[in-house]
């Protein structure tokens, strides 16, 4: 749905993400301050299963999203009636969990009258580095996260061009995946960082680079090779080089995501590096991958800690590009666990 008569000098967007395991509400000015951004983890819940579970995402959310609605305006200074817009992630995710942020979005963009932003999740974690930083165009974005490992282009704000994405486990689900097979409870991720940081020595283990000039990724097969080696250990009643295998894993993934991101740049001729996603908080690839640029003379963005993980803040972010061509959504929309980042691709401005 297209609107061209709601131009105001300022803008303040309500933004809504409940695409996983996180509730999160922010107040977002001009697509770039944040007055507020409250986050309800539900890491402790889903800890006993050793994952997210789709139906308690959901139901944890229900719980929460109401309170944090009103929590975010109160924080942010503002009032109901100084919101221009409400945004909400529309996909991708667990199409229940989309769900509850998409009907509490309805609810209140409808209330207030307001236009309602369907908000593509990973164009969020992309512009959060919108929120600390001036994005320069050309831009490649390296999108790491629990469910997406992606080269995306940026040739001009809002549109975004896919040129290579895993095959197979996003980097994410491989962390946890790897983690579970070391012992490590869920979310496996941060512990196999901390290890692999602390480790002297490093197991070797397979890159998968694929064909010479693909930009895709595939990390099942180190997944694979990772759990040969603890099985062999066990079988053999040693005890597996935690550490050691930590530190290989990690060395493997992160060799691969810097140098096929650090060939897209010179190949695409951009002026920035994103690093988005929320395995960006992973320390080893924010080392490699900074002092690897700074080596390259490449200018390299990667948001603070809690514009990384998901929050509503980003989502804000985001639909202020939407805001700003006046492209809407109706009250009909519904969450869309495939939704096309290129399709989300704002129209050209001027």
């Amino acid at each position: 749905m297209m609107h061209q008569d709601h131009r105001e000098s300022v803008c303040n967007i309500l933004a809504i993400e409940t695409s996983c395991d996180e509730t999160s509400v922010a107040i977002v000015q001009n697509g770039k301050h944040v007055l507020s951004n409250l986050v309800s983890s539900q890491i402790e819940t889903h800890k006993a299963f050793g994952g997210v579970v789709p139906e308690v995402a959901s139901r944890k959310h229900v719980e929460t999203i109401t309170l944090m609605i009103e929590q975010a305006v109160e924080q942010s200074g503002l009032t109901l009636d100084d919101v221009s817009a409400v945004a909400v992630t529309e996909g991708p995710g667990l199409v229940g969990a989309l769900l509850v942020g998409i009907m509490a979005a309805k609810s209140v963009a409808f209330a207030l009258d307001k236009p309602l932003i369907g908000t593509h999740h990973i164009a969020g974690h992309i512009y959060a580095n919108n929120l600390t930083a001036d994005i320069v165009y050309p831009a490649l974005a390296l999108v790491a996260s629990g469910g997406h490992t992606e080269l995306v282009l940026l040739e001009r704000e809002g549109q975004f061009r896919l040129i290579g994405s895993t095959r197979d486990d996003a980097v994410g689900e491989a962390y946890d995946k790897v983690a579970r097979a070391l012992g490590f409870p869920y979310p496996g991720g941060p512990y196999v960082d901390r290890l692999a940081m602390e480790a002297e020595s490093a197991v070797e283990l397979p890159r998968a680079w694929l064909e010479p000039d693909s930009y895709d990724f595939s990390l099942s097969g180190l997944k694979s090779a990772v759990l040969n080696v603890v099985n062999q250990k066990k079988m053999r009643g040693e005890e597996p080089m935690t550490a050691e295998i930590a530190r290989g894993f990690q060395e493997s993934v992160v060799e691969v995501l810097v140098e096929k991101a650090i060939r897209a740049v010179k190949a695409y001729d951009v002026r920035q590096l994103l690093l988005c996603g929320g395995v960006a908080v992973n320390k080893g690839l924010r080392r490699t991958l900074t002092e690897r640029c700074e080596r390259e003379g490449i200018e390299l963005l990667i948001p603070p800690f809690e514009y990384c993980t998901d929050n509503a803040a980003m989502i804000g972010a985001a639909a202020y590009l939407k805001w700003k061509t006046g492209e809407f959504s109706d009250l009909r929309i519904k969450g869309d666990p495939s939704l096309s980042l290129e399709k989300w691709s704002t129209a050209s401005i001027g």
